[in-house]
């Protein structure tokens, strides 16, 4: 990203006109109570037997180098959207708010609150737009590469998906997210370089058309790159393609240069694999590699390794980095609290339970999940709690988790789940219950509103 989209995109002004239409009516009522807002998701898509948790990072980011600037002030008063009053408001904001989160790499499921936001109500409400759109985003593209992991376990998994995001945080992001989930790296260098993720790259079938033929493309792309020499081998016939790399390695061979591995992007790839194994093996390339690419998912991966597809790694790019069965997630940001009084949204299809909520999950000896409770936080319940503080008062508690912690955390949690809800088929929905006093409250608050 150039600077000025950079700059645009650490803007306060990054948000839902209504945030700041609301923002200015509490400024000007005096409502700078406390406020508790939790972000959920309301429901699975329908191809989702989980999800995993991640953007944590970047929201704790956004949190703590929340400004307005002067140029942003000066537009805002411009449109008519602040008065003098507001303008001044805004010019001395900070987020001094608490934050509760489950961590980044935790397996969650629906209506479990994932963060709990505690500050001012202004504040509290200024951040939700962006809040959403950095933890949804990046919850949604992990669950995704999840399965990914799940369907292919013990293979190269690469994120080959930035032409086809929508946008360029977009593939940034989901660079992220994919590492999270397990991916071993991406294609997308500036992710390398902003979250050190590994970064993979072979050449593109252009590559190959440019020069007089396969060959002498092979050899002048090994011979540039010989420490990473990975040859596409299916821009005219991909069998060929194979036999010519054969030929090939002798001699690069003897100048110290090892070929890695062929990549298919195009056809059967179960067939072709095969074939192309078989080529490289009776060839003396036995210890050449076959890595598969173009139009992968999860299905793709399941049905080639169950097929017995000899191939040791996958890039998988469009159906990844925009999530194409599940582009969303159905989720809210909503409040629970105010200044002392319990708040619950009644709305039909879309109640919320009411209150400061934990979530307590159960598992069995061998740590499988058993089944996950959600109550109020000052319940005393023997199961483990998931959300943790994890901001006081605008400033993080910790520093930035490295991502190898995350990684780390996303397989174990993966390890957890009951092998039904690891499967790519739908599953009978894990076992949430609520707690006899968050239903409690909610009844309470119920009778007062009839009243």
């Amino acid at each position: 990203m150039n600077d000025t989209n950079g700059h645009a995109l650490a803007s306060p002004l990054l948000t839902d006109l209504y945030q700041l239409t609301m923002a200015k009516t509490y400024v000007e009522r005096g409502m700078h109570g406390e406020a508790v807002f939790e972000f959920a998701v309301r429901g699975l898509p329908a191809t989702r037997n989980f999800l995993l948790a991640a953007g944590l990072e970047q929201l704790l980011d956004y949190l703590e180098s929340l400004r307005f600037g002067e140029s942003d002030l000066a537009w805002l008063e411009k449109s008519g959207y602040a008065d003098n009053a507001f303008s001044q408001f805004l010019r001395g904001f900070r987020f001094t708010g608490d934050v509760y989160a489950v961590p980044e790499g935790t397996a969650v499921f629906a209506n479990e609150p994932l963060v709990r936001i505690v500050a001012p109500m202004p504040a509290a409400q200024l951040v939700e737009s962006r809040l959403i759109n950095l933890l949804q985003f990046q919850t949604m593209i992990a669950s995704k590469a999840a399965r990914c992991v799940l369907a292919a376990p013990g293979h190269q998994l690469v994120d080959f998906g930035m032409r086809r995001a929508h946008g360029a945080e977009a593939a940034l992001l989901a660079a992220r997210a994919t590492y999270v989930a397990g991916f071993d790296g991406t294609a997308t260098v500036l992710a390398g370089r902003l979250f050190d993720i590994p970064t993979f790259g072979t050449m593109a079938h252009s590559f190959v058309t440019a020069h007089d033929n396969e060959e002498v493309a092979f050899e002048a792309f090994a011979r540039s790159h010989p420490d990473n020499v990975v040859l596409l081998i299916d821009t005219y016939d991909t069998l060929r393609g194979a036999r010519t790399v054969v030929d090939l390695v002798p001699g690069l061979l003897k100048s110290g240069i090892k070929v890695r591995a062929v990549r298919i992007d195009s056809g059967d790839l179960a067939d072709l694999s095969r074939e192309v194994r078989s080529i490289l093996d009776r060839g003396d390339a036995a210890d050449v590699q076959i890595f598969a690419s173009g139009g992968l998912n999860e299905y793709a991966l399941q049905d080639l390794l169950a097929a017995g597809a000899p191939v040791d790694g996958f890039g998988i790019g469009t159906d990844l980095d925009v999530s194409s069965d599940a582009p969303y997630l159905d989720c809210a940001y909503k409040l629970q609290e105010y200044d002392g009084r319990i708040c619950r949204k009644r709305s039909a299809g879309k109640e919320t339970w009411p209150g400061r909520k934990q979530v307590f999950r159960r598992a069995a000896a061998d740590g499988t999940l058993v089944r996950d409770f959600v109550g109020l936080e000052t319940e005393k319940l023997t199961d483990n709690p998931l959300m943790i503080p994890v901001m006081r008062k605008g400033r993080r508690l910790h520093e930035p988790e490295p991502l190898a912690t995350i990684r780390n955390r996303s397989a174990a949690s993966l390890a957890t789940l009951p092998k039904n809800l690891r499967a790519l088929d739908q599953a009978e929905p894990y076992a949430i219950d609520i707690s006899a006093e968050v239903q409690a409250l909610a009844d309470e608050f119920d009778r007062q509103l009839a009243l």
